[in-house]
């Protein structure tokens, strides 16, 4: 497998019985192979999607002293602007070469709740910046939704399992600026080999190549998605969540050829978390003789907690 396998959601809601199974069957697989799929006939139109490309340019363009006003301390980077080499891949020192911003959750009025999200920061010198950003944030959390209840059927549970931990979670969209390379990197690359914390990540088309995917047999892959394809892969809660049946692939982004270093690159994957109580037991479904439970008992909001302070984002 020299790339990731490709499915289409047209197939699961399509009203057939028999396209839906393919489905189910083709993604489900993907994620005990892999981790990793590209996703055609997703929620997130190509006009919004250039609309939200436009807008986070014009973000990243600002001047770094405007821009820095929005980085906010206390929220351990969960909304706004967090600035380049602030974060970094588990078990590095070296920060990634990069910059990136925050839009979170805005639950419904009937959400019930148990935590409160922190509000969304308001861009106020691009007038549509926080507007098209939630409205992308929406449609790839409905298309999250979507792979979600797929899954669901695969292992074996109820198909809307997922829906009321996954609808108003504490899901991240995160627009990143990969500036150009103007020094030879220390040690340090785009961003470092890692694994998602969350249950699965929507990532529409970056401006550039770069997205590598680890394969079983520990060779790298470059993910090249068609130009309307989501990449969509598994994160270590659902990995935990399902005893390790779905994969949490470690992927990277790599630096480019030297000749290409004077090369911004942009990249806006969705992180989608459920709720914070949401518990991320080993599910039942997938412990078995072969496969006997791999971790302990933990919750969504405990584990997000302990890996933010990982990655450098939240001090002990």
């Amino acid at each position: 497998m020299n790339n990731i396998p490709s499915v289409d959601l047209a197939d699961f809601i399509s009203g057939d019985a028999k396209r839906k199974q393919k489905f189910v069957d083709e993604i489900g697989k993907a994620y005990e192979e892999i981790g990793f799929v590209a996703l055609k006939n997703h929620f997130l139109d190509s006009a919004l999607e250039e609309n939200l490309y436009k807008e986070v340019k014009s973000f990243f363009a600002l001047p770094l002293e405007v821009k820095k006003k929005y980085e906010i301390e206390g929220l351990a980077g969960q909304r706004g602007y967090i600035s380049f080499g602030k974060e970094h891949a588990k078990g590095k020192k070296e920060g990634d070469l990069k910059e990136f911003w925050h839009f979170g959750q805005e639950p419904d009025k009937d959400a019930n709740l148990t935590e409160e999200y922190p509000e969304n920061i308001q861009v106020t010198e691009l007038q549509d910046f926080n507007k098209v950003g939630m409205e992308a944030y929406r449609m790839l959390e409905k298309t999250g939704i979507y792979v979600l209840r797929a899954l669901a059927l695969y292992i074996g549970l109820d198909e809307h399992y997922f829906d009321h931990w996954a609808s108003n979670g504490n899901s991240i969209l995160r627009p990143i600026h990969y500036p150009p390379i103007t020094e030879e990197p220390k040690g340090a690359v785009r961003a470092g080999a890692h694994g998602d914390i969350n249950l699965i990540t929507l990532l529409m088309g970056a401006s550039t190549g770069g997205l590598q995917v680890l394969r079983k047999d520990g060779e790298w892959i470059d993910a090249l998605p068609q130009e309307d394809e989501l990449v969509i892969n598994v994160g270590d809660m659902l990995e935990r969540h399902t005893n390790n049946k779905l994969r949490s692939t470690i992927h990277r982004v790599v630096n480019p050829p030297k000749e290409e270093w004077s090369n911004p690159r942009y990249s806006i994957p969705f992180f989608m978390h459920p709720r914070s109580e949401m518990p991320l037991d080993c599910l039942e479904q997938c412990i078995n003789e072969e496969n006997p439970k791999q971790y302990e008992d933990i919750t969504a909001g405990d584990f997000l907690h302990q890996r933010l302070v990982e990655i450098g984002l939240l001090k002990k």
